[in-house]
């Protein structure tokens, strides 16, 4: 039977261990473009360089898994960091663990506004976007290059994880 997770809100402070929350709320700003624009800058930390990687912009189309959601897979980027920004107007779920050896115990959600986004910090586990509702695009900045940078762990048995979407409304 698996265990129940909640999502909770997602927040600078308790997503620290695991990278950075990309949102304009707080963030450094620079009026730029004769005053008509501001920028919101130098969001997060991305590490993409190692061994020859270059950084990569993509659209990642993600469509919501069937519900109850179960989780059965997480991965990690042990070379890189990997940033995920909503380009649309739902919410959508943030699956994560810290880094090391995968620790299904330590696995925790988050609820992610469309007004937020996500760094990911090199080694961190997380689950893929888990789009809620409808079908989600997400800007994505990661590392490209030839070489292996994504490990994949399978949940099984008592490991795997259910979502108590609760009363998040879809």
């Amino acid at each position: 039977m698996p265990r129940s997770i909640t999502p909770i809100p997602l927040n600078y402070a308790d997503f620290k261990p695991f990278g950075e929350v990309i949102q304009a709320d707080d963030a450094k700003t620079k009026s730029i473009n004769q005053g008509n624009t501001t920028r919101y800058h130098d969001l997060a930390k991305l590490d993409l360089s190692a061994d020859g990687g270059k950084p990569g912009l993509n659209i990642f189309r993600s469509k919501p898994l069937p519900q109850p959601i179960i989780l059965e897979l997480m991965e990690r980027h042990p070379l890189s960091s990997q940033a995920f920004y909503p380009l649309g107007n739902a919410p959508y779920l943030v699956i994560v663990a810290p880094p090391g050896e995968l620790n299904p115990s330590a696995i925790v959600a988050f609820l992610a506004q469309p007004d937020q986004g996500v760094n990911y910090q090199k080694g961190t586990w997380h689950h893929y976007s888990l789009a809620l509702g409808s079908v989600s695009d997400f800007l994505v900045v990661d590392r490209i290059s030839d070489d292996e940078n994504c490990d994949e762990v399978r949940l099984t048995g008592e490991d795997r994880i259910k979502i108590d979407l609760g009363s998040i409304n879809l």
